[in-house]
């Protein structure tokens, strides 16, 4: 799916659920990078999976921390890459997809991310911050 079909299907609801998985996070969070700034790619992958949740599940499983981090972590790799698709970008960096638990815990013990107020709200890393 081209990237601008991919952002009208999930922001209209028309994604597919059960196509809804880590690899297709990671994509909603490639191509807001592509589009806008950090911060602005932050709030809109923010805003697009609540709504994702809200339409499709019971409004629960969003994770603010969770998001937010993968968001940065996409942009951290992004800076690094020479891909100009996303496939390109996965190949250069597949941890992102096979490893990003891992890659989470550099930065987040299981306390942070476990924390009830880690849904709703962004804790900062409590072991490596985001460069």
């Amino acid at each position: 799916m081209e990237n601008a079909d991919f952002i009208q299907a999930f922001e209209t609801g028309k994604f597919p659920p059960e196509q809804f998985n880590h690899t297709a996070h990671i994509k909603l969070a490639w191509i807001y990078l592509e589009q806008f700034r950090e911060e602005t790619a932050i709030a809109k992958t923010c805003e697009a999976i609540k709504n994702f949740d809200r339409l499709h599940g019971d409004g629960t499983k969003y994770h603010t921390t969770l998001t937010v981090a993968a968001v940065k972590a996409v942009h951290h790799f992004r800076q690094k890459s020479t891909a100009t698709t996303f496939e390109e970008f996965i190949v250069e960096f597949p941890k992102l997809i096979t490893s990003f638990k891992e890659l989470l815990s550099l930065h987040y013990g299981e306390e942070v991310i476990s924390d009830p107020k880690a849904k709703t709200t962004y804790l900062e890393p409590d072991l490596l911050p985001f460069t």
